[in-house]
């Protein structure tokens, strides 16, 4: 009988640390899969194999990063375990249920409708672009620039030295902008020759 406390206590201990952080781990592992179900399954994934650490995770100083850190190891786990050819997709980016997609977040101080119709033409096409990154290039895009995480709290995360990160992001932001101004060019390479 004296152990029934103990483990409903322990098992509150594990509730008052994992809920305050299960809506972010949520929008991690969303960023990481690319689709809602796919998150879900990788945060219980990460949320089980926790379950009996409580008190290793009590002695965690920082519980954020160190959460996020298990959450993208385990993404990893699961991508190496899947048969080859099977791909992470990234096309629900725009379809989160009760999240709103970034882009939507920045304020319209458009009044024009012709601008408002490109500013959304031009939100589409970033979208598409940001969906079609690698998930690795599009969770440290998204980590450092939509959610606005500090280059030194992802290096932690993802567990890779400050400059690797730094160097990457450079090269994601590089690669999304050439992308996004041939998007934009009104006429195409073969268009401009013919002319």
């Amino acid at each position: 009988m004296a152990l029934l406390p103990f483990r409903q206590s322990k098992s509150k201990r594990f509730e008052a640390l994992i809920r305050p952080h299960l809506r972010a781990l949520h929008g991690f592992a969303y960023r990481l899969t690319g689709n809602q179900h796919d998150a879900e399954d990788l945060v219980q994934d990460v949320v089980t194999k926790l379950v009996s650490k409580v008190d290793e995770l009590e002695q965690v100083d920082d519980l954020k990063p160190w959460l996020h850190r298990v959450t993208y190891r385990q993404f990893i786990d699961t991508i190496r375990k899947r048969p080859a050819g099977r791909e992470t997709s990234a096309s629900a980016l725009d379809t989160r249920e009760d999240q709103t997609p970034f882009l939507e977040t920045l304020p319209d101080t458009e009044s024009d409708p012709a601008l408002q119709t490109e500013h959304q033409r031009n939100a589409d096409t970033l979208h598409r672009l940001v969906g079609e990154l690698k998930p690795d290039q599009r969770t440290l895009l998204l980590m450092h620039d939509s959610d606005g995480w500090r280059l030194e709290e992802i290096a932690e995360v993802l567990d890779v030295p400050l400059g690797t990160i730094k160097s990457r992001l450079h090269r994601v932001r590089a690669l999304l902008r050439t992308k996004l101004e041939a998007e934009m060019e009104p006429f195409g390479e073969q268009q401009r020759g013919c002319q």
